[in-house]
């Protein structure tokens, strides 16, 4: 099974200061990762070529990064299963002097991967990553223009796997 699975988010700021924002991610000064809803993203070391860690159940190991720009994690394992090769990463594009903030994830696998995919990962994963695209707009402009909210089925398998609550508090407290 092939998935290919891109998420955008325009933002109305200079791509250096989006740039900077991507450059915390793993760190102790972490303002992208939804970490108060989501697993901690955690690294064995700083956000560098090599660097290896994850969320959750969910390994990579860090294979390009340009500070400011771009982040390619290859995965290592997505729920211990090892079956599954491919990547994800963030890309800081300049839009005519606004940011496109791009998060794609390219995988293939077979096994558990392709039963989990299309039952509970991919929505977990959409979920995460339009609450990280809310937390960097919230970061960048003060405000979110429209907030993901999750569906029931989200919700669902959040209660299943002993995960609770309806929004990163964070950004619901102060979006717009």
């Amino acid at each position: 099974m092939a998935v290919l699975n891109i998420h955008t988010r325009r933002i109305p700021v200079p791509a250096a200061q989006a740039g900077a924002l991507l450059d915390t991610l793993a760190g102790p000064h972490d303002a992208l990762w939804p970490g108060d809803s989501w697993p901690p993203l955690v690294l064995d070391r700083p956000l560098s070529v090599g660097a290896s860690g994850g969320h959750g159940v969910v390994r990579y190991t860090v294979q390009g990064y340009q500070p400011g720009r771009w982040l390619n994690c290859r995965f290592d394992s997505v729920f211990g299963s090892t079956d599954v090769e491919g990547c994800h990463e963030f890309l800081i594009l300049d839009a005519d002097g606004e940011t496109l903030l791009v998060h794609q994830l390219a995988a293939r696998g077979g096994g558990r991967f392709r039963l989990l995919w299309p039952l509970a990962v991919r929505w977990l994963h959409d979920a995460l990553i339009e609450d990280l695209l809310d937390r960097a707009e919230f970061e960048l402009t003060g405000s979110v223009r429209t907030p993901a909210r999750w569906n029931r089925y989200v919700r669902l398998l959040r209660a299943a796997l002993g995960r609770t609550g309806t929004r990163a508090p964070r950004v619901a407290a102060h979006a717009v």
